[in-house]
């Protein structure tokens, strides 16, 4: 990351200020919560800042560290290439474009969250950095990391602000095999009786539009929607026309913008242990400790997403596969060994 990747991060941030301000965009306030917390922290200048610790581990001796920064700059790069080869015109950004990239300016961090990716454990991590919330992250209830309101959001500044950030703070975000994904979100949201919610919002909804004569009990709850029928949903043109879709099952490329927003830190789920402690390392906190899963979680919800595909017919799963094309293309995924795509 030399001279030339520093000139690109300041001309997409000029870049995305003059989008703002094309769409007439007003600057808004900071709200009275952050509004000091600019000149706090690593401003001051008492440590380096995070964008800086990485452009130094870019640049200097060989180290365990170092070796990761390596393993983070291949991804920027096959991110950056394949933002080149498959993206076209794109439109200008809106701020509220940005309201998934979240801010902590005590430490220089924008953090772009992926729901279904570790986002509810970055939240409480981010509350425990900011001084929110207690100091162990684990102590944090989900619907607390959640709340609105609790972290600022990129969306929340003026252009000004929105630049100075994007050219000085570190950015990054988590992905995941873009299938896996999928099939933790319709678990978590419509197959689980503590999704009740969702189900009331969308499982209605999919039995309504999708299932021949629905027993009264479905059409009122939406608490027995099956994957095949939540799949047909996505891919049904009249979803994305009505709305767009719910942040659990929109693609994360379509909610972080990465061909539009420079990310310094691609980290996956596959990696989650290792990339966590990268970025709070540094962030100046390595003695946090991000709340990972258990260790055999990963493998288990492999073996739940493949148990649910392998009754998805090979057409559905294609045109799925088209859905998410362009997440499997930039993060660098390959389509699962139990997708059969031709």
């Amino acid at each position: 990351m030399g001279r030339r990747c520093w000139r690109r991060r300041a001309l997409a941030a000029a870049c995305l200020g003059a989008a703002l301000l094309l769409l007439g965009a007003a600057p808004r306030a900071l709200r009275p919560a952050f509004e000091n917390s600019l000149s706090s922290g690593w401003l001051s200048g008492k440590r380096r800042s995070p964008l800086q610790m990485l452009y130094d581990l870019d640049q200097g001796p060989r180290s365990a560290l170092a070796a990761l920064a390596a393993e983070h700059r291949q991804r920027r790069d096959l991110l950056r290439r394949a933002c080149s080869r498959h993206t076209r015109r794109q439109r200008l950004l809106r701020p509220e474009d940005l309201r998934h990239v979240l801010v902590d300016d005590a430490h220089g961090l924008l953090y772009c969250y992926v729901p279904k990716v570790a986002c509810t454990n970055w939240k409480r991590v981010l509350l425990a950095l900011s001084g929110r919330g207690p100091a162990d992250p684990r102590a944090i209830p989900a619907h607390e990391a959640h709340a609105p309101g609790r972290l600022p959001s990129l969306a929340d500044f003026g252009p000004a602000e929105i630049n100075r950030r994007l050219r000085a703070y570190l950015a990054f975000l988590f992905v995941r095999e873009p299938f896996e994904r999928l099939a933790s979100a319709y678990r978590n949201k419509l197959a689980r009786p503590h999704g009740a919610a969702f189900q009331r919002r969308f499982g209605t909804r999919i039995v309504r539009r999708l299932r021949p004569r629905p027993r009264p009990d479905a059409l009122a709850r939406g608490h027995d929607v099956r994957f095949a029928e939540f799949l047909a949903y996505l891919l049904d043109p009249r979803t994305r026309r009505d709305e767009p879709f719910n942040e659990h099952w929109e693609r994360a490329h379509a909610l972080c913008h990465p061909c539009r927003l420079r990310y310094d830190v691609v980290g996956k789920f596959e990696t989650l242990a290792d990339d966590a402690a990268f970025v709070l390392r540094l962030a100046g906190a390595p003695h946090l400790r991000f709340p990972a899963p258990p260790p055999r979680a990963p493998a288990a919800a492999r073996d739940r997403a493949e148990r649910l595909f392998r009754d998805v017919s090979p057409f559905y799963q294609r045109r799925l596969f088209d859905l998410y094309r362009m997440d499997f293309l930039l993060f660098n995924y390959s389509a699962p060994a139990y997708v059969r795509l031709r």
